[in-house]
């Protein structure tokens, strides 16, 4: 058996996640070398010119040590050794709130310096500060943190050259790991691990993000005119640039909106409340201590009735709108000024508005506008999208799959966005990364620039008047058995879909005669004949059909995808199932215009799941509306 069998199921689609028992010390230390030896091979790619609207970073705020194969001193290192143009790689490590994760961040950290690393240790932040401070030097990152999962996951994120790894990476780092007496040997160059302070980690953050605010509305000031003097900056120490100010307090209007704030006692937790405060009047903050044990529960504002507490606090307060953040600032959820959460398709239309409307153009091309969102949402988005000017792409569901499609050089995705409250801006004003809190300031910028005349101004009204929906949420199931070894209940399914289209459309081109003499349409080379309007073929273990109930299953017009489990649009509604990337599930949602057409779409799931699971059909039956 492999050193670490046990630690494999760890290895999935978008991140290293699970049981705290797994992570083990010998673990740990082993994903240290492979960590090492994925960033000591990794190109070296210079994005600096990408990067001009982020703040400037002063190396010599780095509080630095220098390792070698044996110990850790605290020695001084000249600034110049850590910056964006030193080829010898310089990884940023961060954690969460989770017991433990400071802990393996720590050991990380060492480790990698070992290897003769350049290590910026970043303390407690966000995944997307995260990404930040990695963009100031060379792209790589290390985040430990299980996102919203509950409080005995533990698990790790990182950014190779600012990009996520893909699944095939991802399995591929479990490839290195080795057990301790065969990992590889320390390399001879002498790397640093050292702490950036935290009030730089913070406010290069928040200042980062209003000089992005500051290009984009004319109620703030330029924040390159605010230039800090030596004593308003950490430590009294400044660079030759001249630094955008962190004593905001007294800098700046602030927009006359009251804002709540759910930290879910995550790491938002220490940011969101100085970050906000900066552009409105009034921010009342809730579960804004960072706790670990997640007392509230998950860290999880998707999760059914996660958000009462957000929902009262907005209605007790009288406030403009409520804001949830998940474990580790990457998820929004939204609360309007009635209480109402906000649908995520809702959302994702608001803030792909934002991102087309802020664009700069570009006079010199023709090219259409792309906005990509994940298979989960609504059979209404694609034609809202289409009346905002922008072509809309479906995508499978990860945020992580989503940059890696914008980070194509010939990409014209300025916006992407996930049913679970993932949303990434792509229109070059920050980077391309699902940070949560910064777009709910692109969402609540955008709704205060509306212009004076506009018919609906606040957020409820302009939900409301976008077209009525009845959802079910996400929901989960667990997996039914598979009928056969080689073929999950997904793939059967998406096999029979497959099928019941073709059969239709035999049946549209052919004669009844014709027809009656068709060959299997999964595999030609089967000699199994469609007969009386009715097919059976054991070699795609299908169940038998007749024309009628297929038509009935998948009326004329109807849109199948097989991109990430199977999609069907029907006229009135829509509906997904698919298997789960971050658990032993299946994931279903459905929508109707109604709910008499929700109902009926998943009637139909039903009926198309019964032949393969009857107890999968009735659970699909039994999943109410939100």
């Amino acid at each position: 058996m492999p050193s670490f069998a046990a630690q494999q199921s760890l290895f999935r689609a978008y991140d290293i996640r699970g049981p705290r028992q797994h992570f083990t010390t010998d673990f740990i230390q082993a994903l240290g070398h492979a960590f090492a030896h994925l960033y000591q091979t990794a190109e070296y790619r210079d994005t600096s010119a990408d990067m001009d609207v982020l703040a400037n970073v002063d190396p010599s705020n780095i509080s630095q040590s220098n390792t070698d194969q044996h110990s850790i001193d605290q020695q001084h290192i000249l600034p110049n050794t850590i910056n964006n143009t030193n080829k010898q790689s310089i990884v940023v490590i961060g954690y969460d709130v989770r017991c433990s994760s400071d802990d393996i961040a720590h050991t990380l950290a060492t480790i990698l310096a070992q290897h003769g690393l350049h290590v910026i240790q970043l303390g407690l932040v966000t995944t997307p500060m995260m990404a930040y401070w990695a963009a100031q030097y060379q792209g790589h990152g290390i985040m430990v943190t299980a996102s919203h999962s509950a409080k005995d996951i533990l698990g790790i994120k990182w950014l190779v050259n600012h990009q996520s790894p893909s699944c095939a990476e991802i399995q591929a780092l479990y490839q290195q790991l080795a057990p301790p007496d065969t990992q590889l040997a320390l390399t001879a160059a002498i790397g640093s691990t050292g702490h950036l302070p935290t009030e730089q980690v913070s406010h290069g953050y928040i200042d980062a993000i209003y000089h992005v605010f500051s290009q984009l509305y004319p109620l703030y000031p330029i924040s390159g005119e605010q230039a800090c003097d030596k004593a308003s900056h950490p430590h009294g120490q400044h660079s030759t640039a001249q630094q955008p100010c962190s004593d905001w307090r007294h800098a700046a209007p602030k927009l006359e909106l009251t804002v709540v704030i759910d930290c879910m006692h995550g790491a938002t937790s220490h940011i969101a409340q100085p970050l906000f405060q900066r552009f409105f009047q009034s921010v009342i903050m809730l579960n804004d201590t960072a706790d670990g044990h997640f007392p509230l529960g998950n860290p999880d504002p998707t999760e059914p009735s996660r958000l009462k507490q957000l929902q009262q606090a907005v209605t007790a307060h009288k406030a403009d709108i409520g804001l949830a953040f998940d474990g580790d600032g990457d998820r929004l959820m939204v609360v309007d000024e009635n209480g109402k959460t906000v649908m995520p398709d809702h959302l994702l239309y608001l803030l792909a508005k934002s991102a087309l409307c802020d664009s700069a153009p570009n006079p010199a091309s023709t090219a259409v506008p792309q906005v990509l969102f994940d298979i989960k949402c609504s059979h209404h988005l694609p034609a809202l999208l289409a009346e905002l000017g922008a072509e809309p792409i479906v995508s499978r569901t990860g945020s992580s799959l989503m940059r890696q499609q914008m980070q194509h050089t010939d990409s014209r995705i300025v916006f992407a966005g996930e049913l679970s409250g993932h949303f990434i801006f792509n229109d070059k004003h920050f980077i391309a990364y699902d940070d949560a809190m910064y777009a709910a300031l692109r969402l609540l910028h955008g709704l205060a620039a509306q212009p004076d005349d506009a018919t609906q101004t606040s957020l409820a009204a302009i939900t409301q008047s976008l077209p009525t929906m009845v959802s079910t949420a996400d929901h989960y199931l667990p997996i039914p058995p598979a009928l056969t070894r080689e073929r999950s209940i997904v793939t059967q399914l998406q096999v029979f879909c497959q099928y019941i289209q073709q059969l239709m459309d035999a049946a549209r081109e052919q004669s009844d005669t014709a027809e009656s003499q068709k060959h299997c349409l999964v595999n030609p080379a089967c000699s199994h004949t469609v007969a009386n309007e009715r097919s059976s073929c054991d070699c795609a273990q299908l169940p038998a059909i007749t024309l009628t109930q297929a038509r009935q299953l998948l009326p004329i017009g109807t849109r199948l995808s097989c991109i990430d489990g199977v999609r069907l649009d029907f006229a009135h509604g829509f509906g997904v199932l698919r298997q789960s990337n971050t658990s032993h599930h299946l994931t279903a949602r459905f929508a109707g215009d109604s709910l008499d057409d929700l109902k009926e779409v998943q009637n139909r799931f039903a009926a198309l799941c019964r032949p393969f699971d009857q107890r999968l059909a009735e659970q699909i039956i039994a999943i109410a509306a939100e």
